[in-house]
């Protein structure tokens, strides 16, 4: 029996951060809304975010901290809807958060205080959502029509908000990308973002694997520099520095590690000589690297026996390597481990304003299926929030 075919103003393909915002902004606004899902339930990622927290932004939100082919193309959205606005419909909510460093805000408790929050405003705007909802084909006549195993909707407008290639585990696919070239769209090819980079021993000059060393350093890549922790693992390299370069990281880049970003190492070498010249020099790496680290790379630089004994051009060639560590991963983690996806739908072939295609009228995409991604810290869901915003308001 074929089942009659149900009319929106407006259908929202993806149930994430973006696409519940832009539901429940234009269902406020007085539209009648599709949300559609094919996971059986909405905002998966937004429940395993921030260790089940939800770091939902970042107080320092601003375009510089985007990349895009297209770099000023989120400027406007992030100025229309802004982390402020946000925090505001999270503290009508009564929703306890707090800051825990670099401007990163997570909630005091579960990452479900927010999927209950933007349902409750879904609720309020008479979204339509429905989960499970695998579609099977989208077509365009006068109306968007959008067909799935249990039914055929049609719309006006269409928005695209189904993500990236990240965290395929929880349903990623490539849908967005498959949809927008359908409809004439470019795809700018989508590379894994904020992911742990592979690097065997041997590509790090060591002799040894160090996984579970930690510490606070500097990671550089492609002219942006990251001051936090990097992290030792089996495969290589993670930790919070290592994946904000990681988005900019492409095969044969160079990763440009200071290990001691707080200090000069060549005078803290010499003034240790001077002072204390029968220690060995790992024992007086060892005051300011993890004592792992510091035997390791003593062991791999330099000849054993007393600093006393070290020649000084020595010494500085190796306060020199400590300063600026060269590492060229073999890869990334891949999609598994990525976070983000970075490249996606062309924002050229989009109106900055309401995300609109420029040459579909009717057709819009939002969140991380766009050219548009954020640092580590909250960004991305800003994004997402922005971005879903300004679709909500133009459909």
């Amino acid at each position: 029996m074929t089942t009659a075919t149900e009319s929106f103003d407006v259908i929202v393909i993806g149930a994430g951060a973006a696409g519940l915002m832009c539901a429940l902004t234009a269902g406020q606004r007085g539209r009648t809304v599709l949300l559609l899902d094919h996971a059986d339930r909405p905002g998966a990622k937004i429940l395993i975010s921030g260790g089940g927290r939800c770091n939902f932004t970042n107080l320092h939100s601003a375009p510089d901290r985007f990349l895009s082919g297209n770099p000023h193309f989120c400027r406007s959205a992030l100025g229309r809807y802004t982390q402020a606005d946000f925090i505001a419909l999270i503290e009508r909510h009564d929703i306890p958060y707090h800051e825990k460093t670099l401007g990163q805000l997570f909630c005091d408790g579960s990452a479900r205080a927010v999927v209950a929050m933007l349902m409750a405003e879904c609720a309020r705007g008479g979204v339509d959502l429905r989960v499970g909802h695998a579609v099977t084909d989208i077509s365009r006549a006068d109306l968007f029509r959008v067909e799935t195993a249990q039914q055929q909707f049609t719309a006006p407008a269409l928005v695209l908000a189904t993500g990236g290639l990240s965290i395929p585990k929880m349903g990623a696919t490539g849908f967005a990308y498959d949809v927008a070239r359908r409809f004439g769209l470019n795809i700018i090819e989508p590379q894994p973002g904020l992911v742990p980079l592979k690097a065997t021993p041997e590509a790090l000059g060591l002799e040894q694997v160090l996984a579970g060393v930690s510490l606070d350093a500097t990671a550089s890549c492609a002219d942006r520099c990251f001051r936090e922790n990097i992290l030792f693992t089996h495969r290589g390299l993670s930790g919070p520095a290592i994946l904000q370069v990681s988005s900019y990281w492409r095969p044969c880049d160079m990763i440009v590690l200071d290990l001691m970003p707080a200090c000069d190492a060549l005078a803290f070498l010499l003034e240790r000589k001077q002072t204390r010249p029968k220690a060995e020099a790992k024992t007086i790496l060892a005051e300011i690297l993890p004592t792992r680290l510091a035997h390791a790379l003593a062991e791999a630089h330099l000849p054993s026996g007393a600093l006393a004994n070290i020649p000084d051009r020595i010494l500085a060639a190796f306060a020199g390597h400590l300063k600026r560590w060269e590492v060229e991963p073999a890869d990334s983690e891949g999609w598994a481990k990525a976070e983000v996806t970075v490249g996606g739908i062309d924002t050229r072939d989009l109106s900055s304003k309401t995300m609109e295609a420029r040459k579909v009228p009717g057709l819009y995409a939002i969140g991380e299926a766009l050219d548009v991604t954020g640092w580590l810290g909250g960004y991305n869901f800003q994004w997402a929030w922005s971005s879903g915003w300004c679709a909500g308001q133009a459909v």
